[in-house]
């Protein structure tokens, strides 16, 4: 397998410390919204008195989603299992998840209990794609064509897949998204290298996590390529597999569900945007904050951290509908990639056509070459005479291209997909995200 869920291991786990395994479930689900800090740090409260998501559609293409919690009751779809189960399952927990960190409504005495999502009017779209490590580069790409074609908005990718470059079926298929006005958000990756596909696509919103003092997560991949920067470091998830239904989690996917969740808010309140103009007002309203000296983009926070109440009521031109990010190419994600800077040039010289003038202007110009070159050769010949040839030691030209080959094609290297270990259950913690062994038997 070459995909990656973009979370990281340390959250598979449920809350401690505050929140207890054997709580009572509306005291847990208390402990589980104060431990909610990307809603302090967003100021929810203010930016949902602008846009709370209603009437767009998120799609999770991910592990399923479990519509039965309490904090997600009414606000998932019914979508589709390409498992060949149902999509409403999810015996990983991820998806739920992600599902929880966008359109988690809460739960009890005016829900003020469990996981508020950033859009909590916004609906989900459940397409499962991952039964538990069984998701392959077939797969996901018919779940967000099936998105697209059920009029998802928004579509969230949490997970890597090396096979997506440009031309497979995952870029195609997100291609396909584009073309139909949908914005699609991929996190990095969680292994501390560059930007993986299919966030490394162009035109993908690729997130980067923050942690709880908006610092780039040391294990984010980051690069040419990041467009925004989330919160993502222990953050609180609706987790059915947990004995109290509630995890913690950190990494590029719980970034990148927030920032599915702000562009949600954001074509909530402007329909009239394209996809591209989404973008471009997620992108002009991110902000460096307190990370000075940078320039956008940064390979860390991309055109900076994404912010909710910016996006929401700066004034912003609404610029392109293509938006800022249509032609821009992340590291490997051009299919010339493979073309030296040499043939590049070829290429353009030959595409080039002079005027008539230009001819003539080139023909005069050769001749005197021709005139001037039979006068060179004649004067070299008569000094050389009886000297060494011109292909003798330090004689001759070196044959054209010399010391310029052609660069070799950029390498997609695979890497094999891990799992998390089954959660047991009680609090662990795993230093390396992807330095965990598979479940037993996969």
């Amino acid at each position: 397998m070459s995909l990656k869920r973009v979370w990281s291991a340390t959250g598979v786990v449920a809350l401690t410390g505050a929140l207890l395994l054997t709580a009572a479930p509306v005291a847990s689900a208390d402990a589980v919204r104060d431990a909610q800090w990307p809603l302090m740090v967003y100021d929810a409260e203010k930016v949902w008195e602008t846009s709370r998501g209603e009437g767009v559609t998120v799609a999770v293409v991910d592990t399923g989603v479990d519509a039965t919690h309490p904090d997600l009751t009414g606000q998932v779809l019914p979508g589709k299992d390409f498992t060949g189960s149902d999509p409403h399952e999810d015996s990983d927990g991820h998806g739920t998840g992600m599902a929880s960190l966008i359109a988690g409504h809460g739960h009890g005495t005016n829900n003020s209990a469990g996981v508020m999502g950033l859009a909590p009017e916004s609906k989900i779209l459940p397409v499962r794609v991952d039964a538990g490590g069984e998701m392959d580069a077939k797969t996901w790409p018919q779940g967000v064509r099936y998105a697209v074609d059920q009029g998802a908005e928004v579509i969230n990718l949490s997970f890597n897949d090396a096979n997506s470059y440009p031309g497979s079926d995952g870029a195609e298929a997100i291609a396909y998204a584009q073309e139909h006005d949908v914005v699609v958000v991929a996190g990095t990756g969680n292994d501390a290298g560059t930007v993986n596909y299919p966030a490394a696509l162009p035109g993908v919103v690729a997130v980067t996590a923050l942690d709880e003092n908006l610092n780039p997560w040391s294990n984010s991949n980051t690069g040419e390529g990041v467009t925004l920067s989330a919160p993502g470091v222990n953050i609180p998830v609706a987790d059915s597999t947990m004995p109290n239904g509630y995890g913690t989690a950190s990494g590029t996917s719980d970034a990148t569900a927030y920032v599915s969740a702000i562009a949600a808010l954001v074509r909530s309140e402007y329909p009239d945007l394209t996809a591209g103009q989404v973008i471009n007002r997620l992108i002009k309203s991110a902000s460096f904050l307190h990370h000075e000296g940078k320039e956008a983009p940064d390979d860390e926070l991309g055109y900076g951290i994404a912010r909710p109440g910016s996006a929401l009521t700066m004034d912003i031109s609404k610029g392109p509908e293509e938006g800022p990010l249509a032609s821009a190419a992340s590291p490997n994600s051009s299919s010339d990639s493979s073309i030296s800077e040499d043939e590049a040039a070829k290429k353009a010289k030959k595409n080039e056509k002079p005027s008539s003038s230009g001819v003539l202007v080139v023909g005069f110009a050769a001749a005197i070459v021709v005139v001037i070159t039979i006068v060179l050769v004649i004067l070299r010949s008569r000094r050389n005479r009886g000297g060494p040839g011109s292909g003798g030691p330090g004689g001759g030209n070196p044959p054209p291209g010399a010391g310029y080959p052609p660069q070799p094609p950029t390498g997609h290297q695979p890497y094999s997909h891990q799992d998390y270990p089954a959660s047991p259950g009680v609090s662990q913690q795993y230093p390396n995200p992807y330095g965990q062994p598979p479940r037993q038997g996969q």
